[in-house]
């Protein structure tokens, strides 16, 4: 297939067209580069004069109170309840080894009389509370208002026209 000398001047020309295109575009793409570095670099400046102390400040003030409240209950039931059940069940078992001890060496141990709730009566109580908790748990489940639960009696009917 040959071209006519016009159709070759005209594509030589479209082809220089074409390359001062592309090199326009590749100097276009590295400024675009440029301006895109630039925008990250002063939206880092942006964040760590702007966002951060804002966000630390929020912190501060809402979310650090109630982790230190949080702290503070959890420490309050260590102390307060845990560490003496499991101390109460320790000096238990101890005195009933001690006991064990006394009779295997044939020494007759008097009990001291007890004074309050034995280990026994603490888990029936905690389980107790638990059973009802549970049941309080379902029964609000089962009759709180939720709108998508709640079926209609009957099928609606198309408006009269």
């Amino acid at each position: 297939m040959s071209l006519s000398r016009k159709r070759k001047k005209e594509l030589r020309r479209l082809q220089k067209d074409a390359n001062k295109l592309w090199e326009t575009q590749q100097v276009v793409v590295g400024q675009a580069a440029d301006v895109a570095r630039e925008a990250g670099r002063q939206l880092g400046k942006l964040n760590s004069e702007q966002v951060v102390p804002v966000v630390q400040d929020a912190y501060k003030r809402r979310v650090a109170p109630v982790v230190d409240q949080g702290v503070r209950f959890g420490k309050h039931v260590v102390d307060d309840k845990v560490i003496p059940v499991v101390g109460g069940v320790v000096g238990s078992a101890l005195s009933a080894w001690d006991i064990a001890n006394a009779k295997r060496h044939g020494i007759t141990v008097v009990p001291a009389k007890k004074s309050g709730p034995g280990l026994g009566s603490v888990v029936a109580i905690v389980l107790g509370a638990a059973a009802a908790v549970g049941v309080l748990y379902a029964a609000w489940q089962a009759l709180r208002a939720d709108d998508e639960l709640w079926v209609a009696d009957d099928p609606l009917s198309p408006p009269n026209a």
